[in-house]
């Protein structure tokens, strides 16, 4: 078995490897890389959402394409990309990984090879953008596990791929190029306050909008959770002091994932608050307006945790008249 582990016996390879490694970077504590491998590139995110294949791909596309084949994820995520050693093949580095995996007690959610992933549409679903080149139209050798390792502290999901690059020259040419993705459950850290109905009829009155990141939804779902109760409560408080007030109920998402996607999932989100204004709090129908625009209107960069955080919003814009 060719995985590096930290013993005596092999720290002195795993020097060699990391001297040529990213500036930055390193393994994953869980998962050990395959000996003689290089990290070439390397990314961590403390919070976001990601969307894991556990299963082949269907639609050309990319991974926007194949929502269907997906499980929605949402925690620390680590995204390392290693090229392999020359004349070492995709199965060989795989197997490796999969022995690797199991000992520390990784279960198989998803696997599979070549054609049955679903050839050049998985591919394109599963290369990584910055690593296009690298990964990308190499599918004859690709592998690909998904697996779940069950820890009190939060379960942790891997996606492995692996494919032989035969591109027409460069440092990737003929070599087992892996991408390792690790994903740590865990929950958002909530650190919006609750809208008071006050402030919100002050802010309207002068700018005819307010944000609200109260309204919460689990990751990809368009139920309202409990914790959202004290922040419908001010809203609905708002328009029984305000009973003229009508207003547009309008829902925004985070940059992540296909523009249309987005947009009707902002949709069944801003229809949920209008359902609980009406069924709880007694709020008319006619004075709410349910609406939905995605990613298209974002008030932060979408290149950052804080950023894609401060975009998933509900706003509510008054209608005047």
């Amino acid at each position: 078995m060719r995985i590096l582990i930290a013993t005596i016996a092999t720290v002195a390879a795993a020097g060699a490897a990391l001297a040529q490694d990213v500036k930055g970077s390193r393994d994953h504590p869980l998962v050990p890389r395959y000996e003689g491998s290089q990290i070439i590139r390397y990314q961590t995110e403390d919070f976001t959402d990601y969307r894991l294949m556990n299963a082949p791909a269907r639609h050309y596309g990319g991974l926007a394409k194949n929502i269907d084949s997906t499980l929605p994820l949402e925690g620390k995520l680590t995204r390392i990309t290693y090229r392999g050693p020359a004349d070492r093949s995709s199965l060989e580095v795989f197997r490796n990984y999969e022995q690797a995996l199991k000992a520390v007690g990784f279960q198989t959610v998803f696997a599979c090879a070549k054609e049955e992933c679903g050839g050049r549409k998985f591919n394109h679903a599963v290369s990584p953008q910055q690593a296009y080149t690298s990964f990308g139209e190499f599918h004859a050798e690709q592998r690909y596990v998904a697996a779940r390792l069950a820890r009190p502290e939060g379960d942790v999901y891997v996606s492995l791929y692996v494919v032989l690059n035969k591109s027409g020259g460069g440092p990737d040419k003929d070599r087992p190029m892996i991408q390792l993705d690790v994903i740590e459950l865990k929950k958002m850290e909530e650190r919006m306050v609750v809208a008071k109905a006050a402030d919100m009829q002050r802010e309207i009155g002068a700018e005819g909008r307010v944000a609200i990141y109260g309204i919460l939804f689990d990751f990809d779902k368009d139920t309202l959770r409990p914790d959202s109760r004290p922040q419908l409560e001010e809203i609905a408080k708002l328009l029984k002091n305000a009973p003229a007030l009508k207003v547009l109920i309008v829902g925004h998402t985070d940059a992540k994932g296909a523009m249309d996607y987005n947009q009707k999932l902002s949709e069944r989100r801003a229809r949920s608050v209008v359902e609980a204004l009406v069924r709880d709090y007694g709020i008319g129908r006619g004075r709410q307006t349910p609406v939905g625009v995605g990613m298209s209107a974002p008030v932060a960069t979408n290149r950052t945790d804080d950023g894609r955080a401060k975009n998933r919003r509900v706003e509510l814009v008054d209608l005047g008249g």
